[in-house]
């Protein structure tokens, strides 16, 4: 059976990759002495794949895996057995058995469900800048309701101009902390709910650059901690390929967004 399983990473786990989380895992579930699954062959591994990998010094409440088990407990038992064997600033969340699998159709991963992530983009204390908190949150509500914000989306291989309207489905500058996300004295905190995935993955940090460069400033991302707070999928794009979705967006003719958090898309 296959469980999805959410977690959130903070504090000081921030620090260690997306490599290095999937390392952790795979010990914290020998060590939980659950019933795991292994490929066969010459050289077995834990059948475990993540979903949108986190940028080192990021920190979450809404990181996902999913992970195939012979057999399993009940599902507040498997949080349990986990979390005992957790480290600071890692916590298992919530869990859920997924549906099982359909004869000849390939199983939908988290990673290829993500369609979207909100954030919080927190300003650290003791990076002054000319402008209050007041008037930052002013600029940046003038800033979201531009009807264009063409920046330069960079890969490894190629660069391109976009207009990040489309993909900014909503935001504001009057965001929530959260228990795992900390705060700040200066309370300036700014909400972000991104498209993200395989085709059209943007980065809190494009938006905010495009936000300095619109105040005529250069932005600094040592000085804002970013969180992020929920990842999506998008029940309207259910069955569709990434290459369909491609194609989509190049027409502008995506249907309406259906989001709802990963742990949530089986049950709908």
């Amino acid at each position: 059976m296959e469980i999805r399983i959410k977690f959130a990473k903070y504090d000081t786990m921030k620090f260690i990759s997306h490599l290095e989380v999937m390392r952790y895992f795979q010990k914290a579930v020998r060590r939980s002495g659950l019933d795991v699954a292994y490929t066969e062959g010459f050289n077995p591994h834990q059948i475990m794949s993540f979903a949108a990998p986190l940028g080192v010094g990021q920190t979450s409440e809404s990181e996902y895996f999913d992970i195939e088990l012979h057999t399993a407990p009940s599902m507040e038992e498997l949080i349990d057995r986990l979390n005992a064997v957790m480290t600071d600033g890692m916590r298992i969340l919530a869990a859920e058995i997924l549906p099982p699998p359909v004869p000849q159709v390939k199983r939908e991963t988290a990673m290829a469900l993500v369609a979207a992530s909100s954030y919080l983009v927190m300003k650290k204390d003791g990076y002054e800048e000319e402008l209050s908190k007041k008037e930052l949150q002013d600029k940046f509500k003038e800033f979201i309701t531009q009807d264009s914000i063409p920046v330069i989306k960079k890969s490894k291989k190629t660069e391109a101009e976009i207009d990040l309207v489309p993909f900014i489905f909503d935001a504001n500058p009057e965001g929530k902390t959260t228990e795992y996300s900390g705060q700040y004295e200066n309370g300036t905190v700014f909400y972000l709910l991104l498209s993200a995935g395989s085709v059209n993955n943007i980065k809190p940090d494009t938006v905010m650059e495009a936000f300095y460069a619109y105040l005529g400033k250069e932005y600094n991302p040592y000085a804002y901690q970013v969180h992020r707070l929920e990842t999506y999928a998008d029940l309207s794009l259910r069955k569709v390929s990434q290459q369909e979705i491609a194609r989509r967006v190049k027409e502008g003719s995506m249907p309406e967004r259906k989001l709802v958090p990963l742990l949530e898309y089986h049950k709908n």
